[in-house]
């Protein structure tokens, strides 16, 4: 009789177990499911994102101040057809003057470095034409801080052309 009573806990025990074990299986089935919906549709939304549709206009962007040796950024970037047709990227100093028009800027940064505002300018403003994305803009040996910021305010004009914002964008460059 105590045998019987033990086969019959154990048999009850091991149907148990069974009937938890596939439960649970089917559980993580599901939630595996869910999470890979989950992580799929968060990637397809960053997807979107990433290759947003730009709208047709003219996005502009400046900074507020002038740097240590008195230029500042003017960048604008025009599209159509939902693609970056013309990208102005250069400086100002106070008096109005392009600092990829100064001759005396250029040669002594050539001179000092190899490269001038003359030379890098218009290379990083047809890269970006010519990719699309500032993420893929090649930075410039000789010019790598006017490169990064021509990649960092190429992302936020691309952003505002994104949304069709064509407001101009001022950046208080005394804070960074």
């Amino acid at each position: 009789m105590k045998i019987m009573k033990s086969f019959k806990f154990a048999t009850t025990l091991f149907a148990s177990t069974l009937i938890l074990a596939a439960c649970g299986n089917s559980d993580e089935a599901e939630d595996t499911e869910e999470t890979t919906t989950e992580e799929s549709t968060t990637e397809e939304s960053e997807d979107q994102a990433a290759t947003g549709e730009l709208q047709d206009g003219t996005y502009s962007l400046e900074e507020q101040n002038f740097d240590e040796n008195g230029w500042r950024v003017v960048f604008d970037m025009t599209v159509d057809g939902g693609e970056i047709t013309e990208s102005n990227y250069d400086y100002k100093n106070e008096a109005g003057d392009l600092k990829s028009e100064d001759e005396g800027y250029q040669e002594a940064m050539s001179e000092k470095v190899g490269v001038g505002p003359a030379d890098y300018l218009p290379d990083l403003n047809s890269q970006l034409v010519e990719v699309q994305d500032p993420s893929e803009v090649d930075v410039v040996s000789g010019a790598t801080q006017s490169s990064e910021s021509f990649i960092k305010y190429s992302e936020q004009l691309i952003d505002a052309a994104e949304e069709g914002n064509t407001e101009m964008i001022e950046v208080d460059n005394a804070a960074e």
